[in-house]
């Protein structure tokens, strides 16, 4: 069962302010780009480990599968416990990874170190309810897309800074950096983010076992982490055979220009903040609405774009607008949902989002094989269908 609301919860948090906000927004983008580091390095990783270079592949799988298994293990804390300390512990076991894997002597350390940053670095999954914590109710849409910002540009652009570290310092040198960069972190935190206010006196195991009752008793959280999902499905679709496209006729572009791409679509990180507030004017449902058909949209500019960059261009700005204004505006409407719960639902939400956006990047690499560019188009739709159904089947709740 779950637990009631505590008496009297803090509807605004006296130290709320645009300050702490791009405090949590830096938090979750340098916790969550660690995650993406290691995916430009493989031939580096190769070059390194001549012996061992058929399990590569397991860097950036090990870094995915930690990433989820801490989604499930640690987010939860954030309703029990201090989110102020979690981020400042996992801060320091980020820290202790990525030092192991800067020095890591065989490919074995550099997978055990790389799951164990994954784990580590769901720093942004307590930096996002914090925000909602925080924020009063009707500004909590811009407080979660200002932190949510951050965390996107996080993901975007640490392909784009790995690269380039790499290719004039190594990649070990990719991994220091980012301990330097967790040290500063860490110290601001400690002089500049207040404490949260635990939400839950359940046990651990009561607490992971109460996210399943949960997703049974709310049927608007059901339906959120499913158009969520089916949205992160379409942009893995995209992502995920980019390069591929890049390589053939006539672009014979190396994986360095789909890194590049990266840049093109932080105009939907940097929109985020704006869809918030659109969420808390206008209400999330309508935003969604506006934001499926924008990812329709793009997929159709895509289909008519195999052969032209600013085509591309244009297709994944719209694209990451949608996707990423869709998922603030999601995220603001189930913290209003269970706000004594708030880590428990971004989880469900979470875990639900990552599993579309893995089904999406398994999808694509069948509909390239069958039905090269084309098919990806036509698979980008077909998931963009199916989030736009669970939403027009949800209509009429929160």
């Amino acid at each position: 069962m779950l637990e009631s609301p505590q008496s009297n919860p803090p509807v605004r948090h006296p130290h709320y302010s645009r300050a702490t906000l791009w405090l949590l927004a830096t938090i979750a983008g340098v916790s969550v780009a660690n995650i993406y580091f290691n995916q430009p390095l493989l031939g580096d990783f190769r070059a390194s480990f001549p012996d061992d270079a058929r399990l590569i592949g397991a860097v950036p799988a090990s870094t995915q599968l930690g990433y989820a298994l801490g989604m499930l293990v640690l987010a939860p804390l954030g309703d029990r416990f201090d989110r102020r300390l979690l981020i400042l512990l996992q801060l320091a076991a980020l820290g202790a990874a990525l030092v192991a894997a800067a020095s890591a002597p065989t490919l074995a350390v550099l997978i055990a170190a790389s799951l164990a940053i994954g784990i580590v670095s769901t720093i942004a999954q307590q930096a996002v309810p914090f925000s909602a914590e925080l924020a009063p109710a009707a500004e909590r849409g811009h407080a979660v897309g200002t932190v949510m910002s951050g965390l996107l540009l996080g993901i975007l652009l640490a392909r784009t800074v790995s690269g380039f570290v790499a290719q004039y310092f190594g990649w070990r040198a990719v991994f220091g950096a980012s301990v330097l960069a967790t040290i500063a972190l860490a110290v601001v935190v400690i002089a500049r983010l207040p404490k949260s206010q635990p939400t839950s006196t359940l046990t651990y195991g009561k607490l992971l076992g109460s996210m399943w009752h949960l997703t049974v008793e709310s049927r608007a959280l059901r339906e959120a982490a499913f158009t969520g999902g089916a949205l992160f499905a379409a942009f893995s679709i995209f992502w995920s055979v980019l390069t591929l496209l890049l390589a053939g006729e006539p672009f014979h572009m190396g994986p360095q220009a789909a890194g590049l791409f990266g840049i093109v679509g932080a105009a939907g990180a940097l929109a985020a903040p704006l869809a918030g507030k659109s969420a808390d004017k206008r209400g999330p449902r309508a935003v969604i609405s506006l934001c499926i058909g924008l990812v329709g949209l793009s997929f159709v500019v895509f289909a008519f774009s195999a052969t032209s960059i600013a085509g591309l261009v244009i297709g994944v700005i719209v694209l990451d607008v949608g996707v990423q204004a869709a998922q603030i505006s999601n995220q603001s409407r189930i913290y209003a949902l269970k706000p004594e719960a708030r880590s428990r639902v971004n989880t469900v939400y979470m875990v639900a989002y990552f599993i579309g956006g893995a089904l999406g990047s398994g999808l694509a690499s069948l509909a390239w094989q069958a039905m090269g560019w084309t098919g990806v188009c036509l698979a980008g739709l077909a998931a963009t269908g199916l989030a736009g159904f669970s939403h027009w089947r949800g209509r009429g709740r929160r």
